[in-house]
């Protein structure tokens, strides 16, 4: 006979029953997360909930806690007499291709920028040593509020050396993407980028701007920008509103 489990064991097993279920649910809900992104469910209904749980093999419950943690992303919601239905939408951005903003997000609407800071400034330490440039000499600095369709979407920060940088002051920053100023600017394409991608939690300033709650995470995109000869000639910090936003691409493996 199995051996009765004792008083001390109970809340135990409980409380690993609550994580297998929660566990299940954060599965369940990244599976759901992807097919409502890629457009899977005609008009954006999604399947009731007895559907959902023969076609993943799930418990009722189970699918009910996932739907909560969509709906808490703001991707879903439920409706009376409707079921539960997709009313939040994130947009792609590429990270295979060196293209700015209203480049890769043309499908999907206009782009515009608030100039919210514009001018140089002393190059902090950092900066000039990721522009190859002398420690104090003055960079442009660039930052913008850019928003899609209306919505706020990413705060960006620029860091250009003045020689290249100066050939932007006088343009029209509210309705163009920097990258193809510089184009513009030098004659010809740019070169390549280093990319890191990490979350970082909103601040005050960055939350006020983008309509996010404090210590929302964000997506923060460091980008640093080369001409073909390798010269580097645009740092950039990119805050991204995470749920407005889904990062994609294709990785190759050489051996």
């Amino acid at each position: 006979m199995p051996a009765e489990r004792t008083p001390a064991a109970l809340p135990v097993a409980a409380a690993r029953r609550r994580r297998l279920r929660a566990d299940r649910a954060r599965q369940l809900a990244d599976l759901l997360r992807h097919q409502i992104l890629t457009g899977a469910f005609p008009r954006g209904v999604l399947p009731l909930e007895d559907v959902l749980a023969a076609d993943h093999h799930a418990s009722r419950n189970t699918v009910r806690q996932a739907l909560d943690l969509l709906r808490g992303e703001g991707l879903v919601e439920r409706q009376p007499g409707v079921g539960t239905v997709v009313v939040g939408e994130k947009f792609p951005h590429g990270l295979d291709r060196l293209q700015g903003l209203a480049e890769t997000l043309r499908e999907h609407g206009t782009v515009t920028n608030e100039v919210r800071n514009l001018g140089p400034v002393r190059a902090p330490g950092p900066v000039a040593h990721r522009l190859g440039l002398p420690d104090g000499v003055d960079v442009l600095c660039v930052e913008r509020l850019r928003r899609l369709g209306g919505l706020p979407l990413s705060l960006d920060l620029s860091y250009l050396p003045m020689d290249v940088g100066g050939e932007l002051l006088g343009c029209d920053l509210e309705n163009t993407d920097v990258f193809r100023l510089l184009e513009q600017s030098t004659g010809g394409p740019l070169g390549h980028a280093d990319i890191t991608l990490e979350a970082v939690n909103a601040d005050a300033h960055a939350a006020a701007v983008l309509q996010a709650p404090r210590g929302a995470a964000l997506l923060l995109l460091e980008r640093l920008t080369h001409l073909p000869c390798g010269r580097p000639v645009d740092l950039e910090f990119i805050r991204f509103r995470g749920d407005r936003i889904t990062m994609s691409g294709v990785l190759r493996r050489s051996l």
